[in-house]
């Protein structure tokens, strides 16, 4: 699907001029804890197919992200669902912080998830490196398997890892 986008500038104006319309901001719980746009309504990506019944067909919706590939999964969704009123913001919320528009600091001691992502993999690997050398050589398999989900996230431009920690108890709210 060709996915219609609009600035962060052009979704400001049209917040100001109608009620009928809202930003959908569809990242994780922890990332949208540190940072938001006043107003979005917080529905994370991995719970949108849940609670896609509570949006009206009526409204019309701006999505957002952290820089706009689940914002276009989102949109994605949407359309299948017969949603017809609704564009991906362009450069999501790193977008709308270029562009000199207001957000929210929370107060969240969670880490973002791509920064528990990187530290996950640098984990794994440091304890793969570590098997590997005092204790047997199957411990760089761990090491190697890392690797690899990391060059297949980026190839898919997916990542399968912050799927998993976006389930973990301290990312729900």
């Amino acid at each position: 699907m060709n996915h219609d986008f609009i600035s962060a500038h052009e979704v400001e104006k049209k917040l100001q001029e109608t009620d009928a319309c809202k930003i959908i901001d569809v990242r994780e719980f922890s990332e949208f804890a540190n940072e938001n746009i006043q107003g979005s309504q917080h529905t994370p990506l991995s719970k949108l197919t849940s609670h896609i019944e509570d949006l009206s067909k009526d409204h019309t919706y701006y999505i957002l992200c952290k820089s706009g590939n689940r914002a276009c999964k989102a949109a994605d969704e949407l359309h299948a669902r017969g949603f017809e009123n609704f564009k991906v913001i362009q450069g999501g919320i790193e977008g709308w912080k270029q562009a000199g528009l207001p957000i929210q600091k929370g107060q969240s001691n969670v880490w973002s998830l791509e920064r528990q992502v990187r530290m996950t993999a640098g984990a794994l690997v440091t304890i793969g490196l570590t098997i590997g050398a005092f204790f047997h050589p199957y411990g760089y398999l761990v090491s190697a398997f890392v690797g690899v989900g990391l060059m297949f996230s980026a190839i898919s431009d997916t990542c399968t890892m912050g799927l998993l920690l976006a389930k973990m108890p301290w990312n729900q709210k």
